[in-house]
């Protein structure tokens, strides 16, 4: 039997792979939106839709980087808001387990749970910068090995939150006036380097027990994570001979925590184009490009790498020949990009030289190096394209962005599913009510 692949929505956001002044985009912020996006994913039935989350407004140069889009609306008003206007699908948030605190995010989820009969998710990550801890009481940021483990203590904690009520803890009896089988339902306490809480736990166990639970990590630690809790975990390798490498080394880490090969997913995100034919959409997909790259957008990328006010340079024109500057002030804040970069000076080398070979610009060669993982092709080929990668496990599914929001998931809707479909690879209706019977998951 062929593996089956899991699908998830990706709604975008503050990134350059949202093309917002596309006349076909729609808004970021009205409800409808949201709402728009998530209702095609179901009526695909893919498995969940997913918000990813931004705790500051990102700065370059000392201003609002606003070539992108700014702002979104709270993650669990808008996850809550859409559980009662869709019925199977997965909602998957982003939530950052640096400055919030277990029993209130615990509380949010188990609600959210509660909500949507099932389909919460949760997306675990960490912030790793003090410009973003400026806007908490709390402030400050945590090295990268104390930020995976007061993730860790974070989540251990939450679960202990989500467990204190039995299942069958309710008994609600009107004849005998008994609510509770158990008097103690509910009751905490947990002690560690990072927490010191004990109490009562509000919430009644929600229809999955606990949130599935996604991570998004790529470094050893976060890979680490990810195989001691997670039960799908996003990344960035896409590729063949990548995303099998990647898949084999977290698969690989599942054992030490005694934990089955299938317990966690693994979701690369991509975006697709698609035509026609196949040539149709490489025509689509070098427009679409350019516009995700402008000239004013490849400039402020060029400025991350560099480190430097590089406004007087054409984005039509070379690299600059000075160096970047490598000290520790950046002119780019709360860009994860910049951590990219361990080497900028060798980065900016080797930029040069691929610009010199193939007689790039600037906006040509940041369109060449900042593409991700794209399905490119008419709606046969990108279906072949996604299962061949399942098929020889570089992936256990996809995380879709579409570029244009609300409406650019529909053609992928109308015309791959029904293909992957036909294959007897993905899924014609829902086999269960919950998220965790979509990922094929155990209830816990």
């Amino acid at each position: 039997m062929p593996k089956q692949i899991h699908l998830a929505a990706h709604f975008p956001g503050v990134n350059n792979t949202t093309v917002w002044s596309d006349p076909e985009a729609g808004s970021h912020i009205e409800f409808d939106s949201f709402v728009k996006l998530a209702q095609t994913a179901e009526r695909a039935k893919f498995d969940f839709f997913f918000l990813a989350e931004g705790l500051r407004l990102r700065e370059q140069g000392g201003r609002i980087y606003d070539l992108d889009v700014v702002g979104r609306p709270d993650t669990f008003t808008v996850l809550a808001a859409l559980a009662a206007v869709t019925e199977r699908l997965g909602l998957a948030g982003t939530i950052n387990s640096t400055f919030n605190e277990p029993y209130e995010v615990a509380r949010q989820f188990a609600s959210l749970d509660h909500l949507s009969d099932g389909r919460a998710a949760w997306n675990v990550v960490t912030s790793w910068d003090a410009f973003t801890g400026e806007n908490f009481r709390r402030g400050g940021f945590l090295a990268e090995g104390d930020r995976y483990s007061r993730a860790t203590r974070f989540l251990e904690t939450a679960k202990e939150l989500f467990d204190s009520w039995p299942a069958d803890a309710i008994a609600a009896d009107k004849n005998s006036g008994t609510f509770l089988r158990d008097p103690s339902a509910g009751t905490f306490a947990h002690q560690d380097e990072h927490f010191d809480i004990a109490g009562r736990f509000n919430v009644p166990r929600s229809p999955q027990g606990r949130p599935v639970i996604l991570q998004a990590g790529d470094s050893d630690a976060g890979r680490e994570f990810a195989a001691a809790t997670a039960d799908a975990i996003f990344s960035r390798h896409g590729t063949l001979t990548d995303g099998q490498k990647f898949y084999a080394d977290v698969k690989g880490r599942l054992a030490r925590y005694g934990r089955e090969h299938d317990s966690l997913n693994v979701l690369p995100a991509a975006t697709f184009v698609l035509g026609d034919t196949d040539n149709d959409a490489q025509e689509r997909a070098r427009i679409v490009r350019r516009q995700q790259v402008s000239g004013a957008t490849a400039i402020k990328f060029l400025e991350q790498l560099w480190n430097r006010d590089l406004s007087a340079y054409d984005p039509d024109g070379p690299l600059p020949e000075i160096d970047p500057d490598v000290s520790e002030q950046h002119i780019a804040r709360g860009r994860a990009s910049v951590r990219m970069h361990r080497d900028p000076i060798a980065v900016a080398r080797e930029w040069r030289e691929r610009a010199a070979a193939e007689k790039l610009s600037i906006r040509e060669l940041i369109i060449e190096v900042t593409g991700r993982q794209n399905f490119i092709g008419s709606a046969a080929t990108i279906a072949a394209a996604l299962d061949d990668l399942v098929q020889q496990d570089a992936a256990d599914g996809f995380i879709l962005v579409p570029h244009v929001t609300p409406g650019g998931l529909d053609e992928f809707a109308d015309k791959v599913v029904p293909l992957l479909q036909e294959r007897g690879v993905f899924r014609t209706e829902y086999s269960g009510p919950t998220l965790r019977d979509h990922l094929g998951l155990a209830t816990p």
